[in-house]
């Protein structure tokens, strides 16, 4: 009868109506032992408790407190009004022993695959975007760091023997210093002494001590590490420097989403540190999509996602990209030449066409190889030519040297000229409000712990809760025959009845 005071559009009584929760328990049984300990509780009430944590952006405490006096999220964990709910230790247990990274992808792809299931979702394109997540921590200079470290060493062996260490030096005042350059070697010069005099005094039985030591060497010999583009912090160590922008920065990570353009529900998320390159999880992101059962078409995304094992990832989906040339892997000045796909062949802007072409391949100085093809004009009309002297400087003829996809990326670039392409791309923007909505309301701008592993937890916690409230929008504005269709055909389905 309490249950009867909460309004039939509530948010958490339309997703009860939409989402067959069920799956959850068989899906986390192999982590529980059945015949051992007190009886565990339910893992759907423990992922309904931390889905509500992220649709309302709580804390631990206060989404315990609030579940306990609100019905609508009583209703929603499918509990009786006078049930009291566990400490808020057992939520922190179940999200860092029992969730895994794994089970948050398949509880992600089972919600769309319900939702294309009963016509929530029937929207055949896609858009691809990375935001950016604040580390939980300041990032910290080298050296500080190394300043940090050895303390660190110092503490963990006078704790574990006993005994003060004497004879060594104390670290130096590097903020003394004006020279940036010199103040990190000063400190590398201090931590290698203090590795050194440590080392001679640990035996095998100091263990802590001996574990300092080696990570101390290994962040000291990780070049990144002394160019401020490795470990910036001894408490978040996965956290790293990327940028927003050609003359903005910021310290944490990179989430990925991949989100249907019409209905906006989230089909696949990824985390990595900040210094990520968009699209390196595309195509298993992209597979993870068309598991849900979504017949993928079209896929949007911005210049960071044109390159081409993207662009053929997403043919493989037998889908068409709407992705803009980036200028980074297609470097050709459109206005001095054309292509013709069926002849293969090129005419600069005076009228003369390629008559032949090879292959090569040349190492870069900085390292790797570069390959591409080499197009020769017709060398009677370069000779007569007035352009000949500045487009031919060393040769007889001119030759023009493209990448191995540059013919393909010129059809490209053409289209994408084309009104055609301009008023489909207009699609893409949708994943921008999703990203500003993830960070304003549910938490995802700044990191609530520290790890790559906890961030990466919040980001599919996130992309679940934004997609059940998307999901109860959706069937708002669907007409009741729609939910009551839904409950004919799948009565498992849906818990209310009108």
């Amino acid at each position: 009868m309490l249950y009867d005071k909460i309004p039939e559009n509530h948010t958490l009584k339309k997703i009860s109506q939409a989402v067959d929760f069920s799956f959850i328990n068989k899906l986390l049984e192999d982590s529980y032992c059945k015949g051992f300990g007190r009886p565990a509780k339910e893992p759907e009430l423990m992922c309904k408790l931390l889905l509500l944590q992220h649709l309302y952006n709580l804390s631990d405490e206060k989404v315990i407190q609030e579940a306990n006096l609100n019905l609508g999220y009583l209703y929603f964990l499918g509990v009786n009004p006078e049930t009291i709910l566990s400490d808020k230790s057992l939520l922190s247990k179940f999200r860092t022993q029992r969730l895994g990274e794994t089970t948050l992808d398949e509880m992600i792809v089972e919600i769309v695959r319900q939702c294309v299931e009963n016509g929530i979702i029937e929207g055949k394109s896609v858009s691809i975007d990375a935001t950016h997540i604040e580390a939980n921590t300041k990032k910290k200079t080298p050296e500080r760091l190394m300043k940090h470290l050895g303390r660190k060493i110092i503490k963990t062996y006078e704790e574990e023997t006993g005994q003060p260490l004497k004879d060594v030096p104390e670290a130096p005042d590097y903020k003394e210093l004006e020279d940036h350059k010199e103040a990190k070697t000063v400190m590398k010069t201090y931590l290698e002494t203090v590795i050194n005099q440590v080392e001679l005094k640990t035996t095998t039985k100091e263990v802590k001590t001996n574990q300092a030591l080696q990570k101390s060497k290994e962040i000291l010999a990780d070049p990144k590490f002394i160019n401020q583009k490795g470990i910036r912090s001894l408490i978040d160590e996965d956290a790293r420097v990327g940028r927003k922008s050609k003359t903005q920065d910021f310290y944490g990570y990179k989430t990925e989403f991949v989100m249907t353009t019409d209905e906006r529900i989230i089909t696949s998320v990824r985390t990595a540190d900040g210094a990520y390159m968009d699209g390196s999880y595309a195509k298993e992101m992209l597979a993870e999509t068309k598991e849900s059962g979504l017949t993928v078409q079209e896929v949007y995304g911005d210049k960071a996602y044109f390159r081409k094992s993207i662009l053929d990832d997403i043919e493989g989906l037998n889908a068409k990209a709407y992705i803009p040339v980036s200028s980074l892997v297609y470097r050709l000045d459109e206005s001095e030449f054309t292509y013709n796909k069926d002849s293969d062949e090129w005419q600069c802007s005076q009228g003369n066409i390629t008559v032949n072409k090879k292959r090569f391949s040349a190492k870069r100085k900085e390292g790797g190889v570069r390959e591409g093809y080499k197009y020769y004009f017709e060398l009677n009309r370069c000779k007569t030519c007035p352009l000949h002297d500045v487009c031919a400087k060393k040769s007889a003829r001119r030759i023009l040297t493209v990448g191995l996809n540059t013919a393909d990326f010129f059809e490209i670039s053409q289209y994408q000229k084309t009104d055609e392409f301009k008023e489909k791309y207009k699609k893409r923007a949708s994943i921008e409000g999703k990203n500003a909505e993830l960070k304003r309301f549910h938490g995802l701008s700044r990191a609530r712990g520290y790890g790559l592993l906890s961030v990466s937890k919040q980001s599919k916690l996130a992309a679940l809760a934004v997609n059940l409230k998307r999901i109860a929008a959706i069937l708002s504005s669907f007409s009741n025959g729609f939910i009551r269709n839904m409950m004919i055909f799948n009565p498992k389905i849906v818990t209310i009845t009108f």
